[in-house]
């Protein structure tokens, strides 16, 4: 009887935890403004990339182009 009494306080624990980290994850969704504008540094890089890529991309067409 003894373990029966322990394994259903340890499932309520272990529910109350599971609860408690689900609503905390779903606060985590509002952004600070410190988060936000690293995401807006991280998407200018990232199109800062893209767009030499594309530059690289056009040089090389030339230098093939020019070389044929």
């Amino acid at each position: 009887m003894q373990k029966l009494t322990n394994n259903k306080i340890l499932n309520a624990l272990f529910a109350l935890l599971l609860a408690l980290s689900v609503g905390v994850l779903a606060g985590c969704e509002d952004q600070g403004p410190a988060e936000e504008a690293g995401e807006n540094i991280d998407e200018a890089m990232e199109d800062a990339a893209d767009e030499m890529e594309d530059a690289a991309d056009e040089v090389e067409e030339e230098i093939d182009d020019n070389n044929g």
